[in-house]
């Protein structure tokens, strides 16, 4: 069965059956169309997935997702908590941060992507300046803009906790992997199928009024893996830093799809584009 890594593929036909139907496409138009039917905001979105699978793979250890007691630099955001499998763009204007991207890419392209405590620090090189969980990401593509700053896109990879800082030419972190707890459990299976009814509430998606299978279309994957549908949910809700700080820091599945449906519970806003 095709996947997204697939859709160019998948462009391609879509774009000749229809020209035998007398129905022109652009090359654009039918990739468009693909990203959107696998559940992709636009093609450029899609495309960062295919690559970060195909970074992932080739820069992937054999033993751990990361070098055990390396350091591995790091990017302080503002106002974003990256999770994992989390696809984003961002713009980076420090130096040091700057630094530290360029020294990623040199090497195996990780780097950990971590919240700061306070949006006005300007130089968050303390432990205490940062929240002790982040998430290992791999720099997909980086491009300079005409002022100077990068335009950064990254894949999240995994929970890590921060055990070290070291402030040098760029900051970077000793870190420790956060392995989860509860994810297959059958609480979590059913808590699944609650948070799909409470996102669907939310967003006011009309899920029954969709093919089966389409649930896919608005990015949203199978509820045979509670921890990814966790986190594929919590970057589509209006919620605060600091409580999308909270669930990534919760590594217990139960527990973090419990806390996602009263987050959902408590107000109904549109989901963010």
């Amino acid at each position: 069965m095709r996947d997204f890594r697939d859709a160019k593929a998948m462009a391609k036909t879509l774009r000749e059956a229809l020209h035998a139907k007398s129905v022109t496409f652009t090359n654009s138009e039918s990739q468009e169309l693909v990203a959107r039917i696998l559940g992709y905001r636009d093609w450029n979105v899609l495309a960062a997935r295919i690559q970060a699978t195909q970074s992932s793979a080739t820069s992937a250890q054999a033993s751990t997702p990361f070098p055990a007691g390396a350091d591995i630099p790091i990017v302080p955001m503002r106002d974003m908590v990256l999770f994992p499998h989390m696809i984003s763009r961002i713009f980076v204007a420090r130096d040091k941060t700057r630094q530290a991207v360029e020294h990623a890419l040199v090497g195996d392209r990780r780097v950990v992507v971590v919240a700061q405590k306070r949006s006005v620090d300007d130089r968050p090189i303390t432990l205490d300046a940062l929240h002790p969980v982040g998430v290992v990401a791999n720099v997909v593509d980086r491009q300079t803009q005409a002022d100077g700053a990068l335009k950064v896109t990254v894949c999240g990879l995994q929970r890590t906790g921060i055990v070290r800082l070291t402030d040098g030419e760029f900051l970077a972190a000793e870190v420790t992997p956060i392995e989860e707890q509860g994810g297959q459990s059958k609480e979590a299976a059913a808590l699944s199928n609650a948070v799909l009814d409470a996102y669907q509430t939310y967003a006011d998606v009309d899920f029954s009024a969709l093919p089966p299978g389409s649930k896919a279309r608005f990015g949203l994957p199978s509820i045979g893996d509670p921890s990814l549908l966790a986190d594929t949910v919590v970057p589509l809700l209006s919620t605060s830093i600091e409580q999308k700080q909270q669930l990534l820091e919760t590594s217990d599945v139960v527990t973090r799809l419990k806390r996602l449906i009263e987050l959902m519970s408590a107000g109904r806003p549109k989901a963010v584009a």
